[in-house]
């Protein structure tokens, strides 16, 4: 894609190769949505606190007795519909930070600076150049390219005649490439960019720009490398040298009594034989017993019957009697 290049006086002097994948990409508007709103909750202190009635001084005794004043009823001073009282559901300090995956981030960049320039408000400037800072020679160069309204200025690097020439006009901001965001195009009308602007904004964000993907690490050993065995040292090769040969003592040592064995001798064969084991004789059987002789009465058939015994019964006292 080509963009024309227009001078500080607004005519165009020659056109410059861009990238596509910057430029000329269809805006993805959820990735500039979910962006902004990132950047914007990013922006926010969280530091608004309120006390509740657990925080707030005052005394926490009963104002007055629950009953029988003919008066509504209360607790502490420090309740909320007192004054001085705590607050209910107050904001309390807090952080409204979030996190933009990285290709999001870049993909919403790419859709805004591509948005302003299918919408014909991104410029291209040769460059911005100030001796000495002036209001005035920003506002001619704004009105030369055709900016009437709130204007984005982005330089290739920082400039400190650019910035103080721009900072006593309203919705008129300046930026260097590397710190173009979402929220400061959406929020003017038109951008202004200068060619190292446009070859900065390319590196960071363009296909030139993107990093080499890293190696995929090598895979890990499950076990142990087997080391290959060492080479012998050269003093190994080297022939052993010869050992003159002693001559044998003449006394031999005395040799020291072996000491006698604890181990178990195998048994023979007739030990090992099996002796065989005589079954016990039974036991003789018991005779029955003999049940006792019936006593003589029971001989005769006769059965001795016990008296009953006789109840005397004692005579009642007469009413005369004492």
């Amino acid at each position: 894609m080509k963009l024309p290049v227009r001078n500080s006086e607004g005519k165009e002097l020659r056109t410059l190769e861009v990238d596509d994948s910057v430029f000329g990409i269809k805006p993805n508007m959820p990735a500039l949505h979910q962006a902004f709103v990132t950047q914007r909750n990013n922006q926010r202190a969280g530091t608004a606190h309120t006390k509740t009635r657990g925080q707030v001084q005052g005394s926490t005794a009963k104002i007055r007795k629950q009953k029988y004043t003919g008066r509504a009823r209360q607790g502490g001073i420090r309740a909320p519909h007192h004054v001085g009282g705590g607050t209910v559901f107050g904001p309390l300090t807090r952080s409204y930070s979030q996190a933009l995956p990285k290709k999001m981030r870049r993909l919403a960049i790419r859709s805004a600076i591509s948005g302003k320039l299918a919408d014909g408000e991104l410029i291209v400037i040769d460059q911005i150049a100030f001796t000495v800072p002036k209001t005035k020679e920003i506002v001619r160069i704004l009105r030369n390219v055709g900016i009437e309204r709130s204007a984005l200025i982005v330089t290739g690097e920082s400039d400190r005649r650019v910035l103080a020439s721009v900072r006593n006009l309203q919705k008129t901001k300046v930026l260097p490439a590397a710190h173009l965001n979402v929220v400061d195009m959406l929020n003017h009308t038109s951008v202004l960019m200068t060619e190292d602007a446009v070859r900065i904004a390319q590196q960071l964000w363009g296909a030139q720009g993107k990093q080499a993907a890293p190696a995929a690490p090598a895979p890990r050993k499950t076990a142990r490398a087997r080391r290959a065995p060492a080479e012998p040292a050269a003093e190994a090769l080297s022939p052993a040298p010869v050992q003159e040969e002693l001559p044998p003592p003449s006394q031999p040592a005395e040799a020291k009594p072996a000491r006698p064995s604890r181990a178990r001798a195998p048994k023979t064969a007739a030990e090992t034989l099996e002796v065989p084991v005589e079954p016990r004789a039974a036991k003789p059987a018991r005779a029955p017993r003999r049940k006792a002789e019936p006593k003589a009465a029971e001989a005769t058939g006769e059965t001795a019957q016990a008296e009953p015994k006789q109840r005397t019964r004692r005579p009642r006292k007469s009413e005369g009697e004492g």
